[in-house]
């Protein structure tokens, strides 16, 4: 094994830097993971901007919480791994033991450690996680997709509580990656119509491959027309997907009579929308939200792995560590699809 690893290393707003590190010791519960693929979060893109993202970031520190590799090292007490072993990382360990926890409220343990927000992650060759955080991939999926695991089992616990039942409509604002998979996830669910709206044709071009009944072009009309169009199908459930002010405050109109509306998309911190609770109540609506991946990443790769869902539309040719940079400064790049570096 080499002493020096390959990794990008964020020290602060707009200010990421891929260098050598040394590769991590690990711990007796803990595996090493030689990095096949890691994703491009946007959670990764709001903190190079400088904002707070799901968790405190305290640079220096290596970003990257959606990967899969390849163990190649096991601690003196890890049992049921070995090197060799293919797997993805669940990020966010718990400490199951404060009341969160106790509570099967793990998203927020009041002792959580963020893989790849508050200690080195996946955007370098090596990482050292606790063992209880992986989960194995069988050999005929492919590592890219396995990276997948973390954004779909996010879109699994937003699903769960979208309550959305055989028959129903259902409106997906929003078809970059989390669209695409929240698009998918609503079909398995049930719903009758799927409708997404989404201004950039590419990805309304993949939404219909992937079983949108409806596409609709935001763009293509005032805001008011639009809202109208929507709200001529009465939707159940209405899942904003871009977290944007707008897109949020538009799913709430969007929405039809006892319509719950999913707000899913990451805002920067300091965004507030404009409500009128007249809205809300003349239409019974329901507005949740939805934090991180709680006991869902197993579900998540049994659907990639079973097929069920597929996680491959938007995402673009893979890119080198060294091309990092230029993709979470860039937001015209962003836009053509989901980014994944592999190591």
């Amino acid at each position: 094994m080499k002493n020096l690893m390959k990794a990008a290393v964020f020290y602060g707003k707009h200010d990421i830097r891929v260098e050598n590190i040394p590769v991590p010791e690990i711990k007796g519960d803990e595996v090493l993971v030689k990095v096949a693929y890691c994703g491009v979060c946007g959670t990764d893109v709001h903190i190079f901007e400088g904002d707070k993202g799901c968790a405190e970031v305290h640079p220096p520190i290596v970003l990257g919480h959606e990967f899969a590799g390849e163990i190649v090292a096991v601690g003196e007490n890890v049992k049921n791994r070995k090197a060799g072993d293919r797997v993805d990382v669940d990020p966010n360990v718990l400490c199951e033991a404060c009341p969160a926890c106790l509570a099967a409220k793990g998203h927020f343990c009041e002792h959580m450690t963020g893989i790849g927000t508050m200690v080195n992650g996946g955007f370098a060759e090596y990482v050292a996680v606790p063992a209880k955080q992986t989960h194995l991939v069988s050999a005929k999926t492919d590592l890219k997709a396995a990276a997948m695991t973390e954004p779909l089992a996010c879109c699994l616990h937003g699903i769960d509580m979208c309550g959305i039942v055989p028959g129903d409509k259902v409106l997906v604002i929003g078809a970059g990656m989390i669209g695409l998979l929240m698009l998918q996830l609503a079909r398995l669910s049930g719903a009758a119509f799927v409708a997404v709206s989404e201004p950039v044709a590419a990805k309304r071009e993949e939404a219909a491959k992937l079983g949108a009944d409806l596409c609709l072009d935001p763009s293509a009309m005032p805001a008011e027309e639009f809202e109208e169009k929507c709200r001529g199908y009465n939707f159940n459930c209405v899942i904003e997907c871009c977290g944007l002010v707008k897109t949020i405050e538009q799913a709430v109109r969007a929405a039809g009579y006892k319509a719950t509306v999913m707000m899913f998309g990451l805002t920067k911190p300091d965004d507030a929308i404009s409500l009128k609770p007249y809205d809300v109540f003349s239409k019974e609506l329901t507005l949740r939200s939805s934090y991180i991946n709680p006991y869902t990443q197993a579900r998540a790769l049994a659907l990639i792995e079973s097929g069920r869902v597929d996680v491959t539309g938007m995402v673009c040719p893979p890119i080198p560590l060294e091309k990092l940079p230029e993709v979470l400064s860039d937001e015209k790049m962003r836009a053509k699809g989901k980014f994944v570096v592999q190591l």
